[in-house]
């Protein structure tokens, strides 16, 4: 009866347990890497911060402040931008169409005698369908990104300088002609006790938006299947054109949105206005742990990547550290993130 038994566990019909996958410590780096990234800035802040009777600037509540009213707009901006590079997309045209929308809604209230409701509306479609355009393009011509959204890049520009004249366009508030209603001044202002900016309040409402959208929507997992593996998604059913395109959509609604921001907390409107914003994004978007190759990211991986640079470029500015440096500092931190995604990548065989 035991020799039966023996028999029976020593059958090769019997499965063997399965090894232990072994945890990589690498992909753990990678995956938390934002949030590692803003511990570390937090930590390096404290420390090198100057010191004013005893108290560290960097922890000043107005300074805190500070640092996330500055990266709103961008911080708006790579929200969108995390859908594009999910899906292994890029798009450059991002901060060219703030510039028209921050000179569009202030060109509508000023000289159009528009209403508030109206032109956010009007700037908001313009941004959608702007992004529509170019995602459109892309995929039904079967064109790069990077070629399509920088084609896009000047053509908000130009748009951006035949709407303003090349001229700044300054906000005035009032009731009369000419003059933009004044509650649109909100956005420019802070509450609960003059500590938390307007422009934040959007960021983190837009983020918490996002964040449901891409967990929890059928849409958010067709943006993963995507740019995991475009081929098989077409295969299950998944509708990869129309997928494509919403994302790019969603960066254009972004950046429209970022522009009324950006005209509201600063009063004009400008062609010029979001230059170098689509490079801070993609920064953002990637030290938060969004792949470039597709198929992975998350919206707080993002929010903390902003955070982060806002953070480190207001470190340097308290130790008065020369702008050459901070954007050799955040080149540095863009080049080791992708690094490091190519790294974990090779490690699990995807390729480069």
């Amino acid at each position: 009866m035991s020799d039966q038994k023996i028999s029976v566990a020593a059958s090769p019909s019997v499965p063997a347990a399965a090894p232990a996958r072994r945890l990589d410590p690498l992909a753990v780096i990678v995956r938390f890497q934002s949030l590692i990234g803003l511990v570390l800035v937090a930590i390096g802040g404290i420390i090198f911060s100057p010191r004013r009777h005893g108290e560290i600037l960097f922890l000043n509540p107005d300074n805190i402040a500070n640092i996330v009213r500055a990266v709103s707009e961008t911080g708006i901006i790579a929200i969108g931008m995390t859908f594009v590079i999910i899906t292994a997309g890029i798009d450059l045209s991002v901060g060219a169409v703030l510039g028209l929308s921050s000179v569009v809604t202030a060109s509508m209230m000023i000289s159009g005698g528009f209403g508030l409701i109206p032109t956010i509306l009007a700037v908001l479609v313009m941004g959608i369908v702007f992004g529509i355009v170019q995602g459109a393009i892309s995929t039904r011509f079967r064109l790069e990104p990077f070629i399509v959204t920088l084609a896009g890049l000047q053509a908000a520009r130009g748009l951006a300088l035949i709407v303003s004249g090349n001229q700044y366009i300054n906000i005035s508030y009032g009731d009369g002609p000419g003059l933009a209603p004044p509650v649109f001044a909100v956005l420019g202002e802070r509450l609960f006790d003059n500590t938390v900016p307007v422009a934040t309040i959007v960021f983190v409402v837009f983020a918490a938006i996002a964040t449901v959208v891409l967990n929890t929507t059928r849409f958010g997992r067709y943006v993963y299947a995507v740019g995991g593996n475009e081929r098989a998604a077409r295969i299950s059913g998944v509708p990869v054109s129309m997928v494509k395109v919403s994302v790019y959509a969603i960066t254009g609604f972004a950046s429209a949105l970022a522009g009324i921001v950006h005209a509201g907390q600063f009063n004009f409107g400008s062609a010029n206005d979001g230059m170098g914003y689509e490079l801070t994004a993609i920064a953002a978007v990637v030290i938060g742990g969004t792949s470039l190759f597709g198929g992975a990211g998350s919206m707080v991986g993002t929010v903390a990547g902003t955070i982060m640079l806002g953070a480190l470029a207001n470190i340097l500015q308290l130790n008065n550290i020369t702008p050459a440096t901070q954007l050799l500092a955040t080149a540095a931190i863009i080049v080791l993130a992708a690094v490091l995604q190519s790294l974990v990548r090779r490690r699990e065989g995807l390729g480069r």
